[in-house]
C-alpha cells in the first residue's frame, strides 16, 4: 500500500492540485448560508455526475464490491460528522482539526499492516500533521468536547476511507471506483434535507444551486486526481499532502477575501510547507 521510495512529481502535483480544487470549494462554501442545503446540493452532483458515469462505465469488477460500499459508507459518516461540527458550531477548528488527524492515522495504520515509508517521508508527514493542528487550535480550544469529539471521530472517517480507497484502486480502474462511489454517497444528504425542510428544500435552495452543484463537481475533479495518485501506493504520504488543502484555503482567504492570516497562522502555514518539502524527497 506504501511504497519504500520518495513521491514521484507527478503525484505530488496530482495531489496538490487536489488540495487547490478542495480549499477553492470551501472558499466558496464559506460564504454559504445554509450548510445543510450546502451538502445536499454536492450529494446531488455526487448522484448525476456517478449515475452518468456508471451507464458509461459499467459494473466494477467482483472483488471491488467490498471496497466500494466500505468507502461510501465511511463516506456518509464522513459527511454527517462534518455536517455535525457545523451544527456545533466552531467550524474553523473542527474543520482542520478533523483534516489535520487524519494523516498520521493513515500513517498508522499502514505502518500497523506492515508497509514501509522512508523515514524522511514518515517525518514529513509528522510534520505536516503538526501544522495543519497547530492551524486548529491558533484561537485556542474553543466549544469544548463536542466539537472536539466530533472533529477527531471525522478523522476517523476520513483514515478510514482513504486506506479502504487505497486498497480498491489497486483492483479496480478509478474511473469505475470513482463513479460507484460518488453514487452510492450522494444521496444520504439530499433525503435528509427533504425530510428536515418538509418540502421547502427547493424554494430554500434558490441561490444557493450554482455553489451547491459547481462545488460538488469541484469535489469529485479534487477526489478524482486523489484516487488517481492512490495508485502509487504512497498512501500515509497522500493524506498528508492532500490535507494541505487547509493551509491553501486560509491563503486564499487572506488574498483574496480580505481575511486577517496573522502571525500564528502564517507559521503553521510555514510549518505545513515544510512538511511537504521533506514529504516530496
Amino acid at each position: 500500500m506504501d511504497a519504500a521510495s520518495g513521491l514521484s512529481g507527478g503525484v505530488v502535483a496530482l495531489t496538490l492540485g487536489a488540495a487547490v480544487l478542495h480549499a477553492a470549494w470551501n472558499a466558496v462554501a464559506h460564504g454559504v448560508r445554509d450548510r445543510l442545503v450546502g451538502f445536499a446540493l454536492m450529494g446531488v452532483a455526487d448522484v448525476a455526475a456517478g449515475g452518468v458515469a456508471v451507464l458509461v462505465l459499467g459494473w466494477p469488477p467482483a472483488g471491488a464490491w467490498p471496497y466500494v460500499i466500505a468507502s461510501a459508507g465511511l463516506h456518509v459518516v464522513y459527511v454527517l460528522l462534518l455536517w455535525a461540527s457545523y451544527e456545533l458550531g466552531d467550524f474553523s477548528q473542527a474543520y482542520p482539526l478533523a483534516r489535520g488527524s487524519a494523516p498520521w492515522l493513515v500513517a498508522v495504520i499502514v505502518l500497523v499492516l506492515g508497509h514501509r515509508m522512508p523515514w524522511v517521508q514518515a517525518a514529513g508527514i509528522v510534520v505536516i500533521t503538526a501544522g495543519l493542528l497547530g492551524l486548529a487550535f491558533v484561537g485556542g480550544v474553543r466549544r469544548g468536547r463536542a466539537v472536539i469529539g466530533a472533529a477527531l471521530a471525522t478523522g476517523v472517517a476520513i483514515a478510514g476511507y482513504t486506506v479502504v480507497d487505497a486498497a480498491a484502486v489497486a483492483v479496480t480502474p478509478v474511473p469505475v471506483y470513482a463513479a460507484w462511489l460518488f453514487l452510492l454517497q450522494g444521496p444520504v444528504l439530499p433525503v435528509i434535507a427533504l425530510v428536515r425542510r418538509k418540502g421547502k428544500l427547493v424554494e430554500q435552495a434558490r441561490g444557493l444551486w450554482a455553489a451547491g452543484i459547481g462545488g460538488g463537481l469541484v469535489s469529485i475533479a479534487a477526489y478524482g486526481l486523489v484516487l488517481v495518485a492512490q495508485t502509487s501506493g504512497a498512501t500515509a504520504a497522500i493524506a498528508a499532502l492532500r490535507e494541505c488543502s487547509i493551509v491553501i484555503g486560509a491563503l486564499i482567504g487572506a488574498a483574496f477575501l480580505g481575511e486577517d492570516l496573522g502571525r500564528r497562522r502564517a507559521i503553521a502555514a510555514a510549518v505545513v510547507a515544510a512538511g511537504i518539502v521533506l514529504v516530496s524527497l
